[in-house]
């Protein structure tokens, strides 16, 4: 099981929507994930234990896991490309 954060600035709004697209995605596919909704200042709380970092907030952090951008599924613009992304890493 992968563990995946869903971070935005504030770990409410916008991430709730690219959770519920991540948890989607990830039913899908069959993949079981665990999925942790975090404002994007706890990231770094769950440094040993995450998987994936999918966010919508900028970060300058670097991490020992995977950090993807996913800001185009509020705008609706690239989501595709960006759900080929998080499959991806979910696969690994």
């Amino acid at each position: 099981m992968k563990t995946v954060l869903i971070a935005c600035g504030a770990g409410i709004a916008t991430s709730t929507v690219v959770n519920n697209a991540v948890e989607e995605l990830a039913k899908e596919n069959n993949i079981k994930v665990d999925l942790k909704q975090v404002k994007i200042s706890e990231v770094g709380a769950y440094a040993d234990s995450a998987d994936l970092l999918v966010t919508t907030a900028m970060t300058q952090k670097e991490f020992d896991f995977p950090v993807i951008n996913a800001r185009n599924f509020l705008t609706g613009i690239g989501i595709e490309d960006t759900k080929a992304q998080i499959l991806e890493e979910l696969k690994k």
